[in-house]
């Protein structure tokens, strides 16, 4: 692999295509490394813990108490599961992986340039993959229970669904941005806590609406266990639309990148 990508390279010097494919392949080579392996496996690790936390709330919920889905106080304690999952989640795998646990995260950074696509790709696989295994995980432990799928009420429709979690999920992916950006100064421990409250925050917010989903892999892991992808799409479409314009934004607009002037570069 590494004659290839020396050959592309030289090549590279002269022609605008081989120029592409050098670039392509050293970018492939980039996500194959142990550093990047280990940063999948810590996306599957804190995914796992996520959504078997946060959909295990949810069982135990309606286990305990047959009207779970009207009754506020269940609400709250799947709000609390998802803020304290995701917090713990994002702070295990941050010096790792960045803590995405969530599809629409990765594709945020994605889009921002902060991971490269391969990269991104392979995040999206260990997180999906992660999902499955922990809803499936949770069916078999409690005795084929079912597994609660995010749905929507049938006065809603599926663009005001979309709508409602790209607005939470941008609110989510802004929050990891600025809980992440060393411009701000260390966090620490309070960057996971602040991305966790924000979380279970949006979670009371539209539980009654969308199910306060925010992120693919926890819908399409209890959807596929679950066994009811109806509305789908409303958990994909919303939450890479809000995660792509939160990076957006934030990167371009609200806090750009500074690009230090050719004086200051060479030291005049």
């Amino acid at each position: 692999m590494s004659g290839f990508s020396d050959t592309l390279k030289a090549l590279s010097c002269s022609t605008p295509y081989y120029s592409s494919m050098a670039s392509l392949t050293s970018r492939l080579e980039h996500s194959v490394t142990p550093d990047a392996l280990r940063s999948y496996l810590a996306e599957f690790i804190s995914t796992f813990i996520f959504v078997f936390a946060t959909v295990g709330s949810v069982m135990s919920s309606r286990k305990m108490v047959p009207d779970a889905a009207i009754d506020p106080s269940s609400l709250i304690v799947n709000a609390i599961a998802n803020s304290f999952s995701l917090a713990v989640a994002v702070y295990i795998s941050a010096n790792i992986s960045g803590g995405h646990v969530n599809p629409a995260v990765t594709f945020g950074m994605a889009v921002g340039g902060h991971i490269s696509v391969p990269v991104a790709i392979f995040y999206w696989i260990s997180q999906l993959i992660a999902s499955v295994m922990a809803c499936l995980l949770l069916k078999v432990t409690t005795v084929s229970q079912h597994v609660p799928t995010h749905g929507i009420p049938q006065e809603m429709t599926g663009f005001g669904a979309s709508v409602l979690e790209g607005v939470m999920t941008f609110a989510l992916v802004y929050t990891v941005y600025a809980a992440g950006d060393p411009r701000l100064g260390p966090l620490g421990a309070i960057g996971p806590l602040a991305i966790g409250f924000v979380s279970g925050a949006n979670v009371l917010a539209s539980g009654p609406f969308t199910g306060g989903s925010m992120n693919p892999a926890t819908s399409f892991g209890s959807a596929l266990v679950g066994g009811s992808f109806k509305n789908h799409a409303v958990y994909w479409v919303g939450p890479l639309i809000g995660s792509a314009l939160a990076s957006i934004l934030y990167d371009n607009v609200v806090f750009p990148v500074q690009v230090p002037a050719i004086a200051d570069r060479v030291g005049v």
